[in-house]
């Protein structure tokens, strides 16, 4: 248990860290396109090679990856569409809300159990997640909400395929070179995408070395530790653990960032997640 939180809380930090340099970026940059590119130079290789060479492979296994890429390709197409029509604050809130779809699946597709005390917190994170969502209603929420949901859907399906793999991957490398393979066929669906709509493979912008450096390391090295916690705990605790990190996020955007905009409603959201966060922690 020690190790599988200490996991996420890696995974909380980095990932904190490449959703806000990705939110101080020129939107014309793509900064995920960039990062994803960037992780899959600095990190794909060799950990695509410890993924190929170190796993055990079945058909089954086979078949996980394939459904991981895909849903990971979903997940990230569906959120840039919902950003074009509704702000961050508004999209990420929701999208976030899969933990609920995950126990959801879990329990009727996997027979898994989880104890009262789990789903009340699930329930009473989501609670403060839509809660916080329904504090930013520029844009056009009715139109990015599909897409939101889409998104929450999408992480379900990849964190529970990720679930049945994680057995059979034997060390961090081998998880790493997973994350890598996903993230391939995300980085391929995202740069079709942008050539339907620009006639171009690459954005427009490439974003500063510094931060895009830093992004490339996060994006990937932020994920693997959440399925390497799915080892010890069931996914709809690790995804309602990582929501830390939209805590963090927000509580940085009203203290360090100085966006004012609702604070009171948004402070008092972020507690509610919190909160239900603390109850998964508690269940057994």
């Amino acid at each position: 248990m020690s190790l599988a939180l200490a996991a996420i809380a890696l995974a909380v930090v980095m990932h904190v860290t490449w959703n806000l340099l990705a939110r101080r970026a020129d939107p014309r940059s793509d900064f995920l396109w960039w990062g994803l590119a960037g992780h899959l130079v600095l990190i794909g290789p060799w950990s695509v090679w410890a993924l190929v060479r170190g796993t055990q492979w079945s058909p089954g296994m086979v078949v996980a990856l394939a459904v991981t890429a895909a849903a990971n390709s979903v997940y990230f197409l569906s959120l840039r569409a919902a950003y074009r029509r509704a702000p961050v604050a508004l999209v990420y809130p929701l999208a976030r809300s899969s933990p609920l779809l995950i126990a959801l699946w879990s329990v009727l597709f996997f027979g898994e159990r989880l104890a009262p005390l789990g789903w009340t917190g699930i329930l009473v994170s989501v609670a403060g997640l839509l809660w916080l969502a329904g504090t930013a209603r520029s844009g056009e929420p009715r139109a990015a909400l599909p897409w939101a949901v889409l998104a929450a859907f999408a992480t379900s399906v990849y964190s529970l395929s990720n679930k049945t793999a994680v057995p059979a991957l034997p060390d961090f490398a081998s998880v790493l070179g997973w994350v890598s393979v996903a993230f391939a066929v995300s980085w391929g669906a995202l740069s079709l995408a942008n050539l339907r709509a620009t006639g171009r493979v690459v954005p427009p912008l490439r974003p500063p070395w510094p931060p895009l450096l830093v992004a490339s390391v996060c994006i990937g090295l932020g994920y693997a530790p959440v399925i390497h916690a799915l080892r010890y705990l069931p996914a709809a605790y690790v995804l309602a653990f990582v929501n830390m990190g939209l805590v963090l996020a927000t509580l940085m955007s009203l203290f360090v960032f100085g966006e004012r905009a609702h604070w009171r409603t948004r402070l008092a959201a972020v507690t509610v997640i919190a909160a239900g966060i603390v109850c998964v922690g508690f269940a057994r």
